[in-house]
């Protein structure tokens, strides 16, 4: 069994949880992520790690309540334990292999949506102050300002960060992708490399978007997964032309190789029999 060390609601619907889980907390890096089960009878449920502890044998997860085994993880509290937590899984990103110098070299653009939004801090940590990187900027994208999450994590760790909102209510008005073309466009901004985290579609048009400037782009998917060993073939995206299986060779992928429509597709092949569970 795993404690539950801490709860924090973020958001709306959006929770942070710290999991005590010192066997995963030593092993993780960044861009890896874990599956857990609630108890014997439960669904494994892929949640990327937000950030890990050796110290306190902690792993920190953000979780929001989109289906039946979210919404009763995010129900729990601390003192509370779950039955399986299973890490860390996936590959690393490729910052932790990356040469000192040549991190230092880039221009390096975070672009963070939702839940996704999660991840970056401790990328930019590990790009920013480990390795002495200060040409990181970030672009977080909400649907308003009541759903913007880790801003001011954010800013302690990144060059400059760029907020934008589907209703205007906090910094750009419009879509992640917009902003990403004004600051290019308008700002004379220049980037080596844009990393993006978020929901499916809109990893999809930043790639889109970034593959007119020419600008190397890593994506990480959040495609089903089951096992997390690559057995059960559900986490299977199209990369390049080949089939990829995320829980193994990735999350994290090209993104202009990346069919996100297949991944779609697939991402959305049970969501009307978790519906029915829901209720």
């Amino acid at each position: 069994m795993f404690k539950i060390l801490g709860k924090e609601l973020l958001a709306p619907n959006i929770y942070q949880m710290e999991i005590e889980a010192p066997r995963v907390a030593h092993a993780a890096k960044p861009g890896q992520f874990i599956i857990l089960r609630l108890d014997e009878e439960g669904e494994r449920v892929p949640l990327t790690i937000a950030d890990y502890d050796t110290d306190r044998g902690s792993v920190t997860i953000v979780i929001q309540t989109v289906g039946y085994s979210t919404s009763k993880l995010c129900e729990m509290n601390p003192g509370e334990s779950i039955a399986d937590f299973a890490g860390p899984l996936g590959q690393p990103s490729e910052f932790v292999h990356e040469p000192i110098e040549q991190l230092r070299e880039k221009r390096i653009l975070f672009v963070a949506g939702g839940v996704g939004t999660a991840l970056q801090p401790t990328l930019l940590w590990t790009t920013s102050s480990s390795k002495g990187i200060v040409r990181a900027d970030v672009i977080i994208g909400a649907k308003n300002r009541d759903t913007l999450i880790f801003v001011e994590q954010m800013k302690a760790v990144a060059g400059n960060v760029y907020i934008a909102t589907d209703d205007g209510s906090a910094g750009f008005k419009g879509m992640v992708t917009a902003l990403l073309c004004d600051l290019i466009d308008n700002q004379g901004k220049q980037y080596d490399e844009v990393i993006a985290i978020g929901p499916m579609i809109m990893m999809k048009f930043v790639a889109l978007t970034t593959l007119k400037y020419g600008i190397k782009t890593i994506v990480s998917l959040n495609t089903l997964m089951v096992d997390g060993t690559g057995m059960c073939g559900a986490c299977r995206v199209t990369v390049g032309g080949k089939t990829r299986f995320t829980c193994v060779d990735g999350p994290e992928f090209d993104g202009h190789q990346v069919d996100f429509d297949e991944a779609m597709r697939r991402q959305g092949m049970y969501r009307t029999i978790e519906s029915r569970k829901a209720h």
